[in-house]
């Protein structure tokens, strides 16, 4: 934690750095919350910047580590807001794609968002998902089951 208080200051941003979660059974690490006037600005695009800190931490927490751990940061709970948003987006989709019977490919994500949509449908009975697409322009396919 001291890590990502460092960060910030450095940064300049108005914000405080909070421990959710020492030991998060899902990520296998401590979840950090950040919150204050500037947090916005610690978000960026669809969670870019953020991702981008959470990599820096990382890299510094585990520069002399022989066991890395893995730090998540979230932001005024922005992660739990996408995460919402994008089983909405699967699930409105899936049922498009079920009327029309004709796939809908989605817009380049992320692989952990990514991850949330194929989850999200993997039970659907009526669609099924695909990521197609290499490095950052991977994207998900939701097609209708045959």
């Amino acid at each position: 934690m001291e890590v990502v208080n460092q960060l910030l200051k450095i940064a300049g941003v108005a914000t405080t750095a909070t421990l959710r979660t020492a030991h998060d059974s899902q990520t296998g690490g401590p979840i950090i919350d950040i919150q204050g006037e500037d947090s916005g600005l610690l978000i960026g695009r669809r969670g870019e910047t953020l991702r981008a800190l959470q990599f820096v931490v990382n890299l510094l927490v585990n520069r002399n580590s022989n066991s890395p751990v893995r730090v998540v940061l979230d932001v005024e709970l922005y992660r739990q807001r996408r995460e919402k948003a994008l089983r909405e987006l699967a699930m409105k989709v899936a049922e498009k794609v079920a009327t029309s019977g004709r796939a809908i490919t989605l817009e380049p994500m992320p692989a952990a968002e990514r991850r949330i949509i194929h989850l999200t449908l993997a039970n659907h009975p009526q669609v099924t998902t695909q990521s197609t697409g290499v490095g950052n322009i991977r994207k998900v396919t939701v097609m209708p089951k045959k």
